[in-house]
């Protein structure tokens, strides 16, 4: 049986209003071991759309599945042609305020860690070290068949070889580095194979319907485990990969605080949701603890 995206969830009614003091966030981190669980949301203002928010990508796009992935070659073909040309402007983003500030955070060592359900590696970019990429990252391309792992920039030049003058013009880029194309606009893309074994090669990301490696939880859960409080920056929480850990550090009677513009599956677990904009809103946050945050990765 296939399985579909979480596309979509209820609101609780009742809980309280989201706030827009970021004073309960100032206070967390300036207590120290503060673990960050970031979303998609984080990276809207380095021009990645998120899947939720207003204008989200879901509201025109259905993200692939890994049954689909793994049982069609066509498939694969649309997913390889749309992938291909959203790399293009996906690897051309920059960090933003809000990438910097929990970099700038971390150096001053308010933070236990950072797990991230981007895979876009703007924090690492933003300067943060030891992040946890719950889904994976675009950078890397695994085979299906031998495991073997390569640079993505590697099949780009293979892509480009096989596809030349390849360039059409996408409707929008969506938080997976995947183009909106028409089947049309697909054609006949070429696929190539892994260089290796000559088998189906995949993105090193966690697809919908796929699940995150086990010892990647663990290693997240014991991050939760050691943590003092638990900050999530962008994320509606919607799939379980990441509501999981904000579950876990409610029980475990660990604050969650919430900086999110709309409403997300774990408020009922948050002792605070503040509803304002990420960059401005962390910078400010780190003014505040006197902690510069500076224009690039580093400063």
């Amino acid at each position: 049986m296939r399985m579909r995206p979480t596309l979509s969830w209820t609101p609780v009614e009742g809980l309280p209003p989201a706030t827009t003091d970021p004073g309960p966030v100032v206070d967390a981190l300036g207590a120290g071991g503060v673990l960050v669980l970031s979303g998609a949301g984080l990276s809207t203002e380095s021009g990645i759309p998120d899947y939720r928010g207003e204008g989200g990508s879901l509201s025109r796009h259905t993200p692939m599945t890994y049954q689909d992935f793994t049982a069609s070659a066509r498939a694969r073909r649309r997913y390889w042609a749309r992938s291909h040309l959203g790399w293009r402007t996906f690897g051309r983003a920059l960090p933003n305020a809000g990438h910097r500030s929990v970099a700038a955070f971390g150096r001053h060592g308010l933070l236990s860690g950072v797990i991230t359900q981007n895979v876009d590696g703007l924090h690492q970019a933003g300067g943060s070290e030891g992040v946890v990429e719950l889904h994976g990252s675009l950078d890397r391309v695994v085979c299906l068949s031998c495991g073997a792992f390569s640079p993505r920039r590697d099949l780009a030049r293979r892509l480009e070889e096989a596809n030349p003058g390849f360039a059409p013009v996408a409707a929008g880029i969506n938080p997976d580095g995947d183009a909106d194309l028409t089947d049309e606009q697909v054609g006949d893309f070429r696929v190539v194979p892994c260089a290796a074994c000559g088998g189906v090669l995949k993105p090193d990301v966690v697809f919908f319907g796929e699940a995150v490696p086990p010892a990647r939880v663990e290693h997240c859960r014991e991050l939760v485990r050691g943590a003092t409080s638990l900050l999530v920056l962008g994320s509606s929480l919607t799939v379980m990969s990441g509501l999981r850990f904000v579950r876990q550090a409610a029980q475990a009677g660990k604050p969650v605080l919430i900086v999110n513009r709309d409403p997300t599956r774990g408020d009922r677990h948050a002792v605070t949701r503040v509803a304002l904009p990420l960059g401005a809103t962390l910078t400010a946050v780190a003014a505040h603890l006197g902690i510069p945050v500076g224009d690039r990765a580093g400063s």
